[in-house]
């Protein structure tokens, strides 16, 4: 099948380079460029290149004009694509000298949030060596991948490995336990391509709803094993595992670092890495250090903060040599035989230490962390955790909306729904990515903000954003934001997301007259498609008879065949077999390409929100896979569609592409009488299915 070719060019080097994701973006942005008479040339770029990253941030179209001139003589040379790739590159690294090699070139194999760099994809062999020590610890008795394991880290067995997509579901899973069914994941010792898609595929979109950032990562990236794109989502899936327990909720002795209510709320904001920061902090504080470490790398490079935070935490392991010393290696050395007698597992070396290994420093605290937090339950202080914890309903939809918020690439991380929007910042950005223009960014204060009344105005913005949007917003001011209102706040994120499905919907071109696309609509399909093959019926989005799970199962092997394995479906008749349904249609759903943020208690409790955001989604791909093979026989140079979202299949659910968020009023969905759709793209991308 197509899908599976990918976008090549001769040059080997030229295509290691890019991702697949980038190739597509960047074809998609040659065939923009193209003249009257059908050829692009140096002096058509322009217009093109200023808008694409990092060109965008450092440089105006005057300046690409003149980095064109200074680098081409012959302006009007035709390009083909490989030759317009080469341009590319060329500007990008003279445009990355104005702007700072630190700031360009990150490294993709960051904890942080990060983008993928084009020129030096270098990985760290230390990093790899952790993170391979990592695994062979983890799935080592795993029944299918022990017989794989131990990997040798001084090869590349790991990225071999990665490419079936096996190894990367099972890492999800030691990160955070439940979140696929292993029962969906391809496990034969041999697979063929579209068995590995489907493992990739299930992967990104469960990396996502647990956390990971996973921009410009694609299926096929995947499946030729890029190393810096592995270790990249391998470091991130690490850091989610290790910074589990790193949180109030989850150790509430942390409230020992706080003094009242108003530091319980602001430590709850923090980011899992900061309040270990603050952690270490606290604890050096008790040991006489008399510095503050503000970060995993150069503060800790000469050893001294380790070896006073062992000193307090581990009395009866302590030493004088470690910091009489004067040697940071030789001291980097003692602090880690120190901690391994904590059990900590080894993460850094002696060297990564004294380099300042940003990412492996960071495990090494967590580890730490983990096995001796020095911290006591304050009986004092236990209400300020008790007060931050809320019911469970709410918390899980915290966190799917926390985790859809960071899976649309918006600049502002979220570590806390209630606490990271009430400055209105982030949810202007969301706006801005789900409604292209509608934020006045001239009348919006960027966090930090320290005056009360810019906070309002950024909520105030909000709200009017989303009354023209026409979200019910009745008596909702900018002031309930502000103010944490916790039920205003989850009514106003639930529009957001059900907005942008109903825009994904929307945007799918047809053969017909569209319309808007309306819940009725989205049921009316579902119940259309499962009555072609099932039995289930339902009259809602409340009806209890979905908590079986029944009908979504048979509604995915309604829109793709053989994707469900009906050998491992229950009948639903108690809650156990009711739960392994759940978890079952979640990770089937991923698997076919919905970037899903769901639990399988929403299934189970029938909470419509989720179930209608869970069959619309299915309803997308559904629709978009008969649009796209309407299309199938377009030529690849005719292509102008937008490019493929991260995660290797087609944006789902509430993830849209800016191309497809601001995709023409025109582009509708109509649905026909019997609630079909009848649906045709203008372009078609070569996606992952």
């Amino acid at each position: 099948m197509s899908t599976f070719e990918g976008v090549f060019v001769n040059d080997q080097w030229l295509q290691s380079q890019f991702t697949q994701v980038e190739l597509r973006k960047l074809r998609t942005k040659f065939v923009s460029a193209r003249n009257e008479s059908g050829t692009v040339t140096i002096q058509d770029l322009p217009p093109v290149l200023a808008k694409l990253k990092p060109f965008n941030e450092v440089a105006s179209q005057d300046e690409v004009i003149s980095m064109l001139n200074d680098s081409y003589s012959n302006l009007a040379k035709e390009l083909d694509f490989e030759a317009f790739l080469r341009v590319y590159l060329n500007l990008q690294s003279r445009a990355s000298a104005k702007m700072g090699t630190s700031k360009t070139f990150r490294t993709t194999s960051s904890f942080v949030k990060s983008s993928t760099t084009l020129l030096r994809h270098s990985i760290s062999e230390t990093e790899k060596a952790s993170y391979v020590s990592h695994i062979n610890n983890y799935l080592g008795e795993d029944k299918f991948l022990k017989d794989f394991l131990p990997l040798d880290p001084s090869t590349n067995a790991l990225f071999d490995l990665a490419k079936d997509g096996v190894l990367l579901c099972k890492l999800i899973n030691v990160a955070v336990p439940g979140t696929i069914d292993e029962r969906a994941i391809n496990t034969k010792k041999v697979l063929n391509p579209w068995e590995k898609n489907e493992n990739h595929t299930l992967c990104l979109n469960s990396a996502k709803a647990i956390g990971c950032t996973v921009v410009n990562i694609g299926t096929q990236d995947l499946a030729e094993g890029r190393p810096h794109l592995l270790l990249g989502l391998i470091s991130q899936i690490v850091k989610i595992q290790l910074l589990a327990t790193v949180d109030l909720k989850k150790t509430p002795e942390l409230a020992a670092m706080v003094e009242d209510s108003k530091e319980a709320e602001e430590l709850m904001g923090l980011a899992p890495e900061k309040v270990l920061l603050k952690w270490m902090n606290f604890q050096l504080k008790k040991a006489g250090y008399k510095k503050e470490v503000t970060n995993f790398s150069s503060d800790l490079k000469d050893g001294e903060a380790y070896a006073h935070l062992l000193n307090v935490l581990a009395p009866e392991h302590c030493t004088t040599k470690t910091l009489e010393t004067k040697d940071p290696t030789e001291r980097a050395k003692l602090v880690i035989e120190q901690a391994e007698k904590l059990d900590c597992k080894r993460y850094v070396t002696s060297k990564d230490i004294v380099e300042g290994s940003t990412n492996l420093n960071l495990a090494f605290v967590a580890q730490i962390f983990q096995h001796r937090n020095g911290l006591t339950i304050d009986k004092t202080k236990t209400s300020f955790a008790e007060m931050m914890t809320d019911d469970e309903s709410t918390s899980r939809e915290e966190r799917c909306f926390r985790m859809w918020i960071n899976s649309l690439g918006v600049e502002t991380h979220v570590n806390n729904v209630w606490e990271d929007v009430r400055n209105g910042w982030v949810l202007l950005e969301v706006l801005d990515k789900l409604a292209p223009g509608s934020v006045v960014w001239k009348q919006a204060s960027k966090p930090p903000i320290k005056m009360p009344f810019r906070k309002v105005e950024n909520c105030n913005q909000v709200v009017r954003i989303g009354k023209e949007l026409h979200f019910s917003l009745v008596n909702v001011a900018g002031d309930d934001i502000v103010s944490g209102n916790k039920k205003l706040i989850i009514a106003f994120l639930w529009q957001l997301m059900r907005f942008s499905m109903l825009q994904l919907l929307k945007n799918l071109r047809t053969h017909g007259q569209g319309k808007e696309i309306t819940d009725a609509d989205i049921l009316q399909w579902a119940k259309m498609k499962v009555k072609q093959s099932g039995k289930t019926q339902i009259d809602s989005f409340k009806d209890k008879r979905l908590s079986d799970g029944i009908f979504f199962l048979e509604l995915l092997s309604a829109v793709k065949k053989r994707v469900v394995n009906w050998g491992l479906v229950t009948k639903g008749e108690n809650e156990e077999d009711k739960k392994l349904n759940a978890t079952y249609i979640i990770s089937v759903a991923r698997k076919l390409g919905c970037s899903i943020f769901l639990l399988p208690e929403d299934i189970l409790e029938v909470n419509p929100k989720m179930i209608l955001i869970l069959t619309a989604s299915i309803m997308y791909w559904s629709l978009l896979q008969k649009a796209k093979g309407d299309e199938e026989d377009t030529p690849p140079e005719q292509e102008s569609g937008a490019p493929e979202e991260e995660g290797g299949a087609p944006a789902q659910e509430a993830g849209a592409t800016e191309q497809e968020a601001s995709a023409p009023e025109e582009d509708n969905a109509a649905m026909d009488e019997d609630g079909s759709s009848q649906m045709k793209e203008e372009t078609t991308e070569n996606n992952n299915e």
